[in-house]
């Protein structure tokens, strides 16, 4: 399974310490250029990213044609680079958490997954064993916020 990550899901699990996981759930993790850029800026300049690194594994590629729908859609830059990007390489998926996002991208058919999707995927594939202490983590480390619905129905998906 191909995928192209955004930058939030990138950031946020590589401050959990759980981005190794999207090389262990798909065999190939893309981003555009845009989103490689963005990821090393706010590793530099936000606080609870500092010093964070893009993995090796991730591959980076070259910005694609531009979407008119994406492009006048309102989305960062990221997020349009990334679905222009999903689309042009017919990604099998798009790693993406904005709720705009992941509209769009589902407007052009192509399916999202967010990190909390990431985490549930990884805890029933047995690659983590308790979906609470990265919940835990994401929201106090990575300042990651879930609402106190969505936080009980992933426990309860992950059969916590």
């Amino acid at each position: 399974m191909i995928v192209v990550a955004d930058t939030s899901v990138l950031l946020n699990l590589s401050r959990i310490g759980q981005v190794e996981l999207l090389l262990r759930l798909f065999r190939e993790v893309v981003v555009p250029e845009t989103v490689a850029g963005e990821f090393r800026r706010l590793a530099r300049a936000t606080p609870r990213f500092q010093g964070l690194i893009l993995p090796e594994w991730v591959c980076v590629r070259s910005e694609t044609a531009a979407v008119p729908e994406v492009r006048t859609s309102g989305l960062d830059p990221g997020e349009v680079a990334a679905i222009e990007l999903a689309l042009a390489i017919r990604a099998d998926a798009l790693l993406v958490d904005e709720r705009r996002g992941q509209a769009v991208a589902k407007r052009l058919g192509l399916r999202t997954i967010g990190v909390l999707g990431i985490l549930l995927q990884a805890k029933r594939s047995g690659l983590v064993p308790r979906m609470v202490t990265l919940l835990d983590a994401l929201e106090v480390e990575a300042q990651f916020w879930i609402s106190a619905e969505l936080r009980q129905r992933v426990l309860e998906l992950a059969g916590e």
